[in-house]
């Protein structure tokens, strides 16, 4: 099916060997194991990975540059920010950024949120609560959540449970979207992306973006034709202004992905918003995406 329009990727892992050589022990075994995905354990470039996207006419990726648990601790890693920074300055038509928050590194941490957004061009920031196995709500999250206003960026978090990614750290699921009613009720202007669709608390998950107007729902990491029915209806009505796309590649690949959405028969306003208006006003991109 083809569109006059190409689709945004609001979640994407920076794969290349770069990338990979920070990555801890348990990346194989997670991947290939529980995801039963296609590793690809020596890199995937950035001109493979925007092979991938043309050939699914996804415009842009949001690559992320993750924090994952506190460094030090077994299975734990930071993505360098300049990782993600770099193959956005080598293909800025193509790459954003979002840099990953540890609430760990307290107000040093805010000041680097701010560097990697000022300085370095990211576009948000990113969240793993399970990682710190502190939930979103957590008064340790909040300086960050002051600074993403004060900069005017959403920040994307990991909503669901979550897995078991290294076996000598076992993170708890402390994912649950209910902790977002907290977050947007003390702070309405936060721009809040639950991501990983939220299950198996995706009825709560729907019911926070549909409470709160700062409050979306991204719906990497699942694979479309396993979406519960009830996330299907609620991005194909009501919802459909609160929902946006992304795989979390190379969890989901680019194009099997979206054959998998135009499988869904989404309404084709609906589509058009799920798959790039959404986005686009949500980190408020109007004048950088055309």
């Amino acid at each position: 099916m083809t569109h006059d329009y190409r689709a945004i990727d609001a979640v994407v892992n920076i794969w290349t060997a770069e990338a990979l050589s920070h990555r801890p022990s348990w990346t194989d075994e997670f991947f290939v194991g529980k995801v039963k995905g296609k590793h690809d354990s020596g890199g995937i470039s950035l001109e493979q990975m925007l092979a991938g996207m043309d050939a699914a006419n996804i415009q842009y990726g949001f690559l992320v540059a993750a924090k994952s648990g506190r460094v030090g601790l077994p299975g734990c890693y930071h993505m360098p920010p300049e990782v993600v920074a770099d193959a956005v300055a080598r293909y800025p038509d193509r790459f954003f950024g979002l840099v990953g928050i540890d609430p760990y590194t307290g107000m040093d941490g805010v000041r680097a949120l701010e560097h990697a957004v000022t300085e370095l061009g990211f576009i948000g920031a990113h969240l793993y609560p399970h990682w710190f196995e502190l939930p979103a709500n957590h008064a340790r999250y909040y300086p960050f959540y002051a600074k993403c206003i004060e900069l005017g960026i959403p920040v994307q978090m990991q909503v669901g449970q979550s897995l078991i990614y290294s076996k000598e750290q076992r993170c708890r699921s402390v994912g649950r979207p209910i902790y977002l009613d907290d977050i947007a009720c003390d702070l309405p202007e936060l721009k809040l992306i639950g991501s990983h669709v939220g299950i198996p608390w995706h009825d709560e998950m729907i019911a926070m973006a549909w409470k709160h107007e700062n409050v979306y729902i991204a719906t990497d990491a699942h694979s479309p034709r396993y979406w519960p029915e009830s996330v299907v209806k609620y991005l194909n009505s009501y919802g459909q202004d609160k929902v946006i796309f992304g795989t979390d590649f190379p969890v989901l690949r680019f194009e099997r992905t979206v054959e998998e959405i135009d499988a869904l028969g989404l309404k084709s306003e609906v589509r058009r918003k799920f798959m790039r208006d959404n986005v686009i006003r949500v980190y408020g991109l109007e004048d950088r995406i055309r």
